[in-house]
């Protein structure tokens, strides 16, 4: 049995390396087509980038000095006094004509009771004005009729003294009281003009005497002081910087209490360099990256060019007169219009690059 199998093994043992040498004889084209295409792809893909950057060259222009802005508003109140109520907290999203805080209203209260006094006194004068002017009048009929007495009196002691049935001071009596009454009616027709102009109206306020329209208008001023004791959100917006609204607080007028942020109304200002902006134009499309969100890519156009560069408007202004004077180039800022609605929330301030198409048109 043992030399029976002998034959077989030696069979298996030379068929073996018949197979291991069949092997690579086979994968030899392989790998002569494989060795082929890749030294025919690596020209070509040479080609393709340089043809690539041949067609792009100078087509694009790009900056990453450039970052999100949005219109801030600084809400401030119209009057002083204390806070009784703050209604909003930061970073809280507000609509237009939302109440952020309430200012102490009694005191504007006051004013309002004063002033509609002092508009009931007004008007009690002018009524007192036009009763006065009514009495005038009826002071001018009777000094007219005085005058008529006094005229017949004086022509009848005249009469009489031709005749010399008079004496000479029952003439010259007669004369000084038609005198009189001439006066006092010239007296009671001044203070009948008087009276009327008082209750005339001028130019400005027709048809109201200017006593009740002084009076109405400090009304209408406590009204509007009283009603701005609420101050409301100008615009929609994100509430910044209200953590120094606390109740108690005195506030002052005119002074900024807090800010809303605009997140409707965002754009870029990015900073070119005076180099880039040779072909850049008005219109031109653009693409934004935005720092924060990776992979975001939002489509704009070039809404305007900065009056000045960067350090034209700078608190302290480059001063070039001196000998050691080194060109530097100058940032112009341009601003960017973002035509897409972000999926991610565009926050003022965020760094981004921006790529502008120098050859395409929005």
């Amino acid at each position: 049995m043992a030399d029976a199998d002998r034959p077989i093994i030696a069979e298996r043992e030379i068929a073996a390396p018949a197979d291991v040498q069949a092997t690579p004889q086979a994968e030899k084209p392989k790998r002569r087509w494989l060795r082929l295409a890749a030294l025919l792809s690596v020209p070509l893909i040479l080609v393709a980038v340089g043809a690539y950057v041949w067609l792009t060259s100078g087509r694009f222009v790009s900056t990453d000095n450039a970052y999100v802005q949005q219109d801030k508003v600084s809400v401030s109140a119209d009057v002083g006094g204390r806070i009784v109520a703050v209604n909003v907290r930061e970073n809280q999203h507000v609509n237009k004509g939302d109440l952020l805080f309430r200012i102490d209203p009694e005191p504007y209260r006051i004013a309002v009771e004063q002033a509609r006094a002092a508009l009931a006194n007004a008007q009690v004068n002018v009524q007192t004005l036009k009763t006065e002017y009514q009495g005038k009048g009826a002071d001018i009929s009777g000094a007219r009729i005085a005058i008529q007495q006094a005229q017949e009196d004086f022509d009848r002691q005249s009469e009489l003294m031709k005749r010399g049935f008079t004496t000479r001071a029952s003439y010259l009596n007669s004369q000084h009281a038609l005198q009189q009454a001439r006066v006092q009616l010239e007296n009671a027709q001044a203070q009948a003009a008087e009276a009327k102009a008082k209750l005339q109206t001028g130019a400005a306020v027709p048809g109201e005497n200017p006593q009740i329209a002084a009076a109405r208008a400090q009304l209408d001023q406590a009204l509007l002081n009283l009603k701005r004791t609420e101050v409301r959100a100008p615009s929609a917006g994100t509430v910044s910087q209200a953590d120094r609204l606390q109740v108690g607080n005195q506030i002052v007028s005119g002074l900024p209490a807090l800010s809303i942020v605009v997140s409707d109304r965002a754009w870029v200002e990015a900073n070119f360099k005076e180099t880039q902006l040779n072909k850049v134009r008005v219109g031109q499309p653009a693409e934004i990256e935005i720092d924060a969100y990776s992979g975001l890519k939002l489509k704009g156009h070039v809404w305007s060019f900065g009056a000045g560069t960067g350090s034209e408007f700078s608190v302290l202004p480059a001063q070039n007169a001196n000998g050691n004077w080194v060109k530097v180039t100058q940032r112009v800022p341009v601003r960017i219009a973002i035509d897409e609605q972000s999926p991610r929330p565009l926050i003022a301030g965020l760094s981004a690059n921006v790529r502008v198409d120098v050859r395409g048109q929005r």
